[in-house]
């Protein structure tokens, strides 16, 4: 029998209120989102409090304008987040059932559209405040790693975007994740694979530069490092990772977007690609005006 770890007993609801024949249930995935929020912003907060960070010893914004900016990147978050899981993931099932789009608490939010999100959230913070636009998007680079490990964590606990099969002895058996009838089938925890790359590493990375390397001082350098950190990252675990459901068809069960004979692209690798080509272009651009 393959060695495999079965799924921890956790359940996706932290508890339930019954309020009358209604339930309100607090998830862990939702606290997830609010923890990673709120640690975002006190991250950017704390770097803001030490101007020597920053291009000519400036910190680029107050704490009352970080205050403005976390609204916006929630807002940001959330509509990007949807709208790009229904153009990116859902287009089909939402042109037969415009309302689809609506309904959240069904689940289903992307990465990318959230990014875009925070892109479109920045920008018009940008137009308001007249902050350094590289600057802003700095800030939201230092804390955003926080935001995905929790993130990650919360997906590995609603048991969803799991991994490909595996008979590796780190197999999780999840209790949805059946293969081909069999109930019993490790996959990878790629959720936990991103937490660690996507947010855990690149924290981590991010920080050593910020603190050690002074790479703030140089508005746009962190944007750069992000988006490269995090499109690599993604691009890796893609290959351990469940395609969706939705991509999967019998004459393609790897669910690939461009099947390139041996492997493939999938929707997430062919959405990170942009990423590290544009942050490659923001660092080569950006650099030589500095020099060091």
């Amino acid at each position: 029998m393959i060695a495999a770890i079965p799924f921890p007993d956790i359940e996706p609801e932290l508890f339930s209120i019954d309020l009358g024949g209604i339930t309100l249930a607090i998830r862990w995935y939702a606290l997830a989102y609010i923890a990673g929020f709120l640690a975002a912003w006190w991250w950017a907060n704390r770097s803001l409090r030490c101007p020597e960070l920053w291009h000519d010893n400036i910190a680029p914004m107050q704490a009352k304008d970080t205050e403005i900016l976390l609204t916006y990147a929630i807002l940001g978050v959330i509509i990007g987040g949807r709208l790009g899981y229904v153009i990116f993931y859902a287009f089909p099932e939402v042109l037969a059932d415009p309302l689809m789009a609506l309904r959240i608490w069904q689940g289903g939010m992307s990465f990318h559209g959230g990014f875009l999100g925070v892109i479109a959230a920045g920008l018009l913070f940008v137009r308001k405040t007249g902050t350094n636009p590289w600057s802003v998007g700095d800030c939201f680079a230092l804390g955003a790693p926080i935001g995905l490990f929790l993130g990650r964590l919360a997906n590995f606990i609603n048991s969803e975007l799991w991994g490909r099969p595996t008979d590796l002895p780190w197999g999780v058996i999840f209790p949805n994740g059946a293969c081909a009838g069999v109930i019993d089938c490790p996959r990878h925890p790629s959720q936990l694979y991103e937490a660690g790359l996507e947010g855990l590493m690149l924290f981590v990375v991010i920080t050593w530069l910020a603190y050690r390397r002074g790479w703030l001082k140089v508005p746009g350098r962190m944007v750069a490092v992000f988006f490269v950190g995090y499109g690599v990252a993604r691009l890796f675990v893609e290959f351990f990772r469940q395609a969706d459901a939705q991509f999967i068809t019998s004459d393609n069960p790897m669910g690939y977007i461009v099947n390139l004979g041996v492997t493939g692209l999938t929707m997430g690798q062919i959405l990170s690609l942009p990423m590290i080509i544009a942050g490659l272009v923001v660092f080569f651009r950006i650099r030589p005006r500095v020099g060091g």
